[in-house]
């Protein structure tokens, strides 16, 4: 289910004051990148990603498309995505 536009400006407003928590450099988005993304995603939910030379639409998309994230933003060489956090509870 898509974001509705209120979420996407609670998200972006929480965004505003995040550093990018991953970069990607010349080597693109390789498994590894893909990988780190997926493990903060799992923790944090919300991660703005910076990017070198690959347009960061290009790169949200396929974080996006790969993850079954959301694209919250894309200013320059910065992306924003989201995908709801995974629980550290157990149901016992």
């Amino acid at each position: 289910m898509p974001l509705s536009k209120a979420r996407i400006k609670e998200l972006r407003s929480e965004a505003h004051h995040l550093a990018p928590a991953v970069k990607i450099g010349k080597g693109g988005l390789s498994d590894a990148v893909i990988a780190t993304v997926d493990a903060r995603l799992k923790r944090e939910g919300l991660v703005k990603v910076g990017t070198a030379d690959t347009g960061a639409d290009v790169v949200a998309t396929a974080l996006a498309e790969r993850l079954g994230a959301d694209v919250v933003q894309v200013v320059g060489k910065t992306c924003t995505v989201w995908r709801e956090p995974e629980s550290d509870q157990d149901d016992d």
